[in-house]
């Protein structure tokens, strides 16, 4: 089972976050996001498990879960999809303000 953490600490490493998972089972992967600009954390990342009932319980035990200091948020991954994200392109229109070429008292 694909696993999804979010609110990770940017200081965790993989191998930290491996290793709160493995307390529940086998961990096949574990990996968390990282900028490619900055390479730094995202903050989130993904847990991969074999025995999906071990994966249910690490979900259940550590959604909500104090990991160095911030609040764990943890589900079931959703299956990536092709839909374009939000946040880009679009149609914008222009603001007002005063043009003399179209102004109709002929300045």
């Amino acid at each position: 089972m694909n696993i999804y953490v979010a609110n990770i600490p940017f200081k965790a490493s993989e191998q930290e976050l491996k290793g709160l998972f493995e307390e529940y089972g086998e961990v096949s992967s574990a990996k968390i996001i990282m900028d490619k600009v900055t390479q730094r954390s995202r903050g989130f990342g993904f847990i991969e498990m074999a025995d999906e009932s071990a994966a249910r319980q690490a979900i259940t035990s550590l959604n909500g879960f104090n990991f160095l200091g911030k609040t764990l948020v943890v589900n079931e991954a959703r299956p990536k999809t092709d839909a374009p994200r939000g946040g880009g392109g679009g149609y914008r229109s222009g603001g007002g303000g005063f043009n003399r070429r179209n102004d109709n008292n002929g300045y």
